[in-house]
């Protein structure tokens, strides 16, 4: 089964994301920081990450230049409800970019289309 790790410190926004995408056929783990996810990831990596950029402590940016250095064939998807961040070229590294939105088809699609790009799916 493929395991997706959902980033995002609003707790409503993690259960959300992790029921819909069990309906998908995900296995699915949360992270509340940038921290606990880079913990995770070393645990035992996802096969593929959704990454909110603004979080406490850490911001997904930076988690992002972390993960790119420490496991560069990993696809990140940034889910942000600022699409600001899209100009900046440290979201660059990652593989999409998805503005979030109550209806999660477009997150679906990318993590779709990333997963079938990656070999992954």
């Amino acid at each position: 089964m493929t395991k997706l790790l959902v980033v995002d410190d609003e707790k409503n926004i993690r259960r959300l994301y992790e029921s819909e995408l069990k309906r998908e056929g995900y296995e699915v783990e949360t992270a509340e920081s940038a921290e606990e996810a880079l913990e995770l990831i070393e645990d035992g990596p996802p096969d593929l990450v959704v990454l909110d950029i603004r979080l406490e402590g850490m911001d997904g940016i930076d988690c992002l230049r972390t993960i790119m250095e420490r496991r560069r064939d990993l696809p990140v998807i940034l889910n942000s409800a600022y699409s600001t961040y899209k100009q900046d070229f440290a979201s660059w590294m990652a593989d999409a970019y998805v503005v979030k939105s109550a209806d999660l088809t477009e997150l679906k699609e990318k993590i779709r289309e990333v997963l079938e790009k990656r070999g992954r799916a």
